[in-house]
Order: C-alpha cells, then sequence, then structure tokens
C-alpha cells in the first residue's frame, strides 16, 4: 500500500510540475520557513526516538535555531529540498528519510558496493554495457568518476544513505555512487550525459572508461509558486483511505503500528528470495523452495555427516502472509524430521510486519518465549485513531482479541499521557501479552523445530528482521553467525512533509525494546535496538573481496562448519548435563 500511495503521490505531483505556468519562479522564503517549520513540528509531535538521539547521539531535533537562517538564506527549491533532507538525516535513523515528490533517476548501469573497505563492483547491466564495448568485471575497484576520487564521492553521499550505523550508511551510500534518485538526492540531475570512470583490476591495473548515464522519470527543478498544493495532499494522503483495503478497516492502525519495514536500496539480494551466495550453496543442494513466487529459499545440503536444513526469509512483508505461514509450517515439519540442524537466513531482509515476524519467530521456539516490545510515542492522534478502530471492529463482530489488543493500546497510551510521559512503556503490538507459545498443528502439538538452529544476519537485516535477531538472541534459541544488524529499531510511517513543498517523510514513532540489558563498546548499557542493532554471538564478514570473487564460497563453508559445530556440542534430547 505505501508504494502505491507514493505512485500516486509522484504522478499528481508530476502532472502539476508539467502544467502550463507551473515552473514559474521559486518557493517564498516564508513558505519554506512555514514547510520547515512543519516538518520540525511533524517529528517533534511523533518522533519516538527523541530522547534516544538526544542523550545518546547529541542530537535536538526541537531545536532548529541554527537551521532557520539556512532555510531563508536557500537560493533555489533544491538547496531548500537539500536542507529538509539534511534535518531529517541528522537523526541517524533508518526508517526517518524525507523523500522529493520526483520520479527522476539517473543510473550508470552497474553497482559498486563496499567488500574489504574499498567500492568494488559487485553487479552490472550488460543489455546497457556489453562485455565487448565494457570490458571491466565484477570484482573491480572503482578509482574515480570524472576525476572524483571513488572515497570523496562516497563521502558526499553518506547523508542521503543514513542507515542508523555507520557501515549500513556507508553501504547505502555506496549504491548512490552510481544509481542516483532524485526522491533521496536532490541535485541527481546534475549528473553529466557521459562519465569518465577509472577502476582498478585485481592485478593493480587500471582500466578508463567512458560510460553514459541512463535516465528515467521527469527531472524536478522547482515547485513553482502556482502549485496548489492542497489537491496533491488530498489524492496522495486522504483518499488513500478511500482506496479497496484487503483488510477490515480497523486493522488498517494495527497495520501502521507493526509497519517496520525499509525500502529497496538497490543494495545486491536486498529482499530478494535467493541468497546473495546462492551460486556456493547450491552445489550438493536439494532445493524445495526458491521458485518463482515463492515466500522462501529452503532446501537441504550435506555437510560431513550431517543433513543440514536451510531457509532463507528474504522479507517479513510477504504478498501472502497466510500462504507464507502454511508453506513455512511445512518445510517446519520437513526439517524436524529431515534434518540434525537447521540454518535460517535473514542477511539483507529488509523487514516487514511485526505480526507476521512474530509469528514466523513461534517456528523457530520449542517452548514458552517473550516477544519484543515497543515504546510507542503517546499522541492524542494515536488514541483517537485507536479508538476509532476499536469503535469499528466492535461494529463488525471482530474477534475478541482484536478489541482486546485495540483496548490494551488505547489504554497505555491514556496513561502515558496522564503520567505525562512521552511514551508508552514496553507494549505488545500483535498481541496482549510478550509472553508467548511455540507454533503447534491442527492437533495441538508443538510444530516448532526443535534441533540446533544458527541464525544468519547482516547489517542490512534491518527493522522486523532487527526484532526477530533481537528475539532469537533474548530467548537463547541459537547462536547469531554474521554481522551486527541495522539497528532499524521502531515502527515507521509516511507523512506529508510540508503543504508547499509537496515532499513527504518516513517518521519513526516507536522505540523497539529487548528484554535483557545489552552492553556494547559504543553506547551505554540499554535495552534498545535503535542505532545499537543487534550483535552476532560468532562473527564472521560477507563483506570481502574473497566472498565477492567466489560467490560466498568462504562463508557458505563458515556457516556449515558452525552448524555442525552446534549440533555436536548441543546434548541430545535423551542426554542429560553434568
Amino acid at each position: 500500500m505505501k508504494s502505491l500511495r507514493r505512485f500516486i503521490f509522484c504522478s499528481v505531483i508530476l502532472a502539476l510540475l508539467i502544467a502550463p505556468g507551473s515552473l514559474f519562479g521559486q518557493l517564498s522564503t516564508e513558505q519554506k520557513l512555514a514547510d520547515f517549520q512543519y516538518l520540525a513540528g511533524l517529528y517533534a509531535k511523533r518522533y519516538g526516538p527523541y530522547e534516544w538521539k538526544r542523550d545518546v547521539l547529541n542530537v535536538d531535533l526541537l531545536n532548529i535555531s541554527t537551521w532557520l537562517p539556512r532555510v531563508s538564506a536557500s537560493k533555489s527549491d533544491l538547496e531548500f529540498y537539500d536542507l529538509m533532507s539534511e534535518y531529517v538525516a541528522s537523526l541517524n535513523d533508518a526508517h526517518s528519510v524525507y523523500i522529493l515528490p520526483s520520479s527522476y533517476t539517473a543510473y550508470l548501469n552497474f553497482v559498486v558496493d563496499i567488500y574489504d573497505g574499498k567500492l568494488l563492483v559487485d553487479s552490472i547491466n550488460r543489455t546497457r554495457l556489453p562485455a565487448d564495448e565494457f570490458g571491466f568485471v565484477t570484482g573491480y575497484e572503482l578509482v574515480s568518476i570524472d576525476g572524483e576520487s571513488a572515497q570523496a564521492l562516497l563521502d558526499r553521499y553518506m547523508r542521503y544513505g543514513v542507515a542508523a550505523n555507520t557501515r549500513s550508511t556507508s553501504r547505502f551510500a555506496a549504491q548512490y555512487v552510481t544509481f542516483r534518485p532524485q526522491q533521496i538526492i536532490p541535485h541527481a540531475t546534475s549528473a553529466p550525459d557521459i562519465s569518465t570512470v577509472v577502476f582498478r583490476r585485481p592485478d593493480g591495473g587500471l582500466e578508463t572508461y567512458r560510460i553514459p548515464w541512463s535516465r528515467a522519470g521527469l527531472p524536478l527543478t522547482s515547485v513553482g509558486t502556482y502549485v496548489t498544493p492542497s489537491a496533491a495532499r488530498r489524492t496522495s494522503a486522504e483518499s488513500i483511505d478511500e482506496l479497496p483495503q484487503e483488510n477490515p478497516d480497523y486493522l488498517q492502525v494495527l497495520q501502521r503500528l507493526q509497519n517496520c519495514t525499509l525500502p529497496d536500496r538497490g543494495v545486491l539480494n536486498f529482499g530478494s528470495v535467493q541468497p546473495v551466495f546462492v551460486n556456493a550453496l547450491l552445489p550438493g543442494f536439494s532445493l524445495r523452495l526458491g521458485f518463482s513466487g515463492d515466500p522462501f529459499f529452503s532446501g537441504t545440503f550435506t555437510y560431513g555427516d550431517y543433513r543440514i536444513g536451510y531457509l532463507r526469509i528474504p522479507t517479513y512483508a510477504p504478498s501472502d502472509a497466510n500462504l507464507a505461514l502454511t508453506l513455512l509450517a511445512r518445510e517446519i515439519a520437513y526439517f524436524q524430521a529431515n534434518t540434525d540442524g537447521l540454518v535460517i537466513d535473514e542477511m539483507r531482509n529488509p523487514g516487514g510486519s511485526v505480526g507476521y515476524a512474530n509469528a514466523v519467530a513461534s517456528y523457530l521456539m520449542p517452548i514458552p518465549w517473550t516477544a519484543i516490545g515497543f515504546e510507542i510515542r503517546a499522541t492524542s492522534e494515536w488514541v483517537q485513531s485507536i479508538s476509532a478502530s476499536y469503535e469499528s471492529a466492535k461494529a463488525q463482530g471482530a474477534p475478541p482479541d482484536y478489541l482486546a489488543l485495540l483496548q490494551q493500546l488505547k489504554d497505555s497510551i491514556q496513561t502515558a499521557n496522564r503520567q505525562m510521559h512521552g511514551r508508552t512503556p514496553s507494549i505488545p503490538l500483535d498481541d496482549v501479552t510478550l509472553e508467548r507459545e511455540p507454533a503447534t498443528d491442527a492437533r495441538g502439538n508443538v510444530a516448532a523445530y526443535r534441533k540446533p538452529i544458527l541464525m544468519l544476519i547482516d547489517e542490512m537485516s534491518a527493522s522486523a528482521a532487527d526484532l526477530v535477531a533481537a528475539t532469537f538472541q533474548d530467548n537463547a534459541r541459537g547462536p547469531l553467525f554474521g554481522w551486527r544488524t541495522m539497528g532499524a529499531g521502531g515502527n515507521v510511517e509516511e507523512w506529508e512533509g510540508g503543504s508547499y513543498s509537496l515532499g513527504y517523510s518516513d517518521v519513526t514513532e516507536s522505540l523497539m525494546v529487548r528484554n535483557k540489558d545489552v552492553t556494547t563498546p559504543d553506547y551505554p548499557v540499554t535495552r534498545y535496538v535503535e542505532n545499537v542493532g543487534v550483535r552476532p554471538d560468532i562473527e564472521a564478514d560477507y563483506m570481502t573481496a574473497d566472498n565477492l570473487r567466489s560467490g560466498g564460497a568462504a562463508f557458505v563453508d563458515a556457516f556449515s562448519r558452525a552448524i555442525v559445530d552446534l549440533i555436536k556440542n548441543t546434548p541430545k534430547p535423551t542426554e542429560v548435563k553434568p
């Protein structure tokens, strides 16, 4: 629904921008100041992690005194948009981003990412860049574009790739070196027709190419003083509730609360069903799921004397959650009967729904477990929305558990308001209690996997994937293998960013809260996931040149050895620990 909303929004804005007379002039200083203060007020009212950012990151979004003179001094609409983007980026929040009303993108048809600290090519569009003319290959290091070094380019785009921690941010920024959407980068239109690109081969030699930029969409140069934003605002926001809904209307407030996901940022295999190391995994792998339309990639392989199950969860927002859970139950039953241990892969997972994520977790937890709670920003708007949903649910004969959940959410927010607290205590968003039971089958038998499990995570495991990793670790279900998760720790909702400039912003409205204190070298002792992420029990870095060249063979071998070691060191059910 969010992607549909954005499509409608940008379509309306583009229609306005190309209308006769709409490009006359720029926003006035008063309009810019009004919209900047509108955006700041939006975050002041709704932003969940405010105190965390203020006290730990020294970023006070309420202090806009230094921003207003810069807004007044901005000389163009694009410069003003850049300031709006910079303000939101200062929060260092993977969810919160300012988005321009533009469909324009410029791209060089190859993508780089950071391997061993270098910008290496990891994908090439050979339709646009045929090998006989553009002979560089995957694994080449990007040296410069039009004389600007790769590191300087990366530094320039860091602000547009903010993702809660430096490593994740750097990797998102790396995508923008050669892929520049104006929705995120206001001056994306400045890309030339052709760029001179220098690469370094693995043997140290340099190769230079003249590569044309491809373009899509219409560029945004100014909003103009003749735009009527109220019409666009009604189309993009209010009327979205009038579009056909798949679920009853009373579920919409719960879907908003449970929305813990990031949009696609261009990282290779981000949200993809196939794992990034698929070519290294497939030899000797018996594939079960992973074909077109499947919500998972699954199968088995043998390592030494053991049969290992593998299940990739690419997203916690499948197109059909009921079907996905049905298939998950089938796969878990198969793995329970036919494997010695199981590898769960949620690397490069952009998140999704809290409810679905917890449902998945219930198939991994064979004994009672505790879910992750959220502190919700306690606003009167939440009370109004939840109250309306409750009355609608009651009128439509909703199941009692929905009514109980809505009532509990409302009570928690009202109590926080009465006590003058900015947020609620840590509460569940998909049930009335954080205490959960394992999944069961139709006969009431435990359907969760009961043998050893290893979970793969990385810095692209985000939002609801942060949540599942935290749940897995807090309940001591098994070791986490890989790299720290992103630290996108809250739910997110999209809001208008100003009546004149017509941009919009994703705002983090809550804080994800773990069940035990976490100590890290770079943050105070905390239970928050925001910025901190979830740290692995076994650290292993996929982002190496060796893994890029081998398709991840070293990484696959490393986690295969780790799951076998886990199996060997896990007492059998009949064994008694000394």
